[in-house]
């Protein structure tokens, strides 16, 4: 499992790992029952503080995104196909968003926006 951490973000350390750890499960490449590290395994491979490894996992259990087994270790949640793909229209939703405030900023038309939009689905 590889994760960055950014110094130079606005983002808090702990957002920073919940957030590489969210997009892994969501993907696919971290899967249901998937062991995570442990959380001085981790703290110590990022160079970071266990406190702050131990509320990055505790952000990811609370989420639902993954279940700690005491003495076991920490695992990706079994999770609902229907609750994971609720979750993934809710990212494009939110990007989409962003997308629609940046074109009506420089004044682009829905047409526009549509046409990009297609060309760039059209694309991948």
């Amino acid at each position: 499992m590889k994760i960055v951490i950014s110094n130079s973000s606005n983002q808090p350390i702990y957002e920073q790992i919940t957030s590489q750890i969210k997009n892994l499960i969501m993907k696919g490449e971290l899967l249901e029952a998937d062991p995570l590290p442990s959380i001085r395994n981790l703290a110590k491979e990022l160079q970071i503080s266990v406190i702050t490894t131990k509320r990055a996992y505790d952000e990811l259990e609370k989420e639902g995104f993954i279940v700690t087994v005491p003495g076991k270790g920490s695992y990706v949640a079994a999770e609902n196909k229907e609750l994971l793909q609720e979750k993934r229209i809710k990212i494009v939703e939110e990007k989409l968003v962003e997308a629609v405030l940046a074109a009506k900023s420089i004044h682009l038309t829905l047409e526009q926006l549509q046409e990009m939009l297609s060309l760039f689905y059209e694309e991948e």
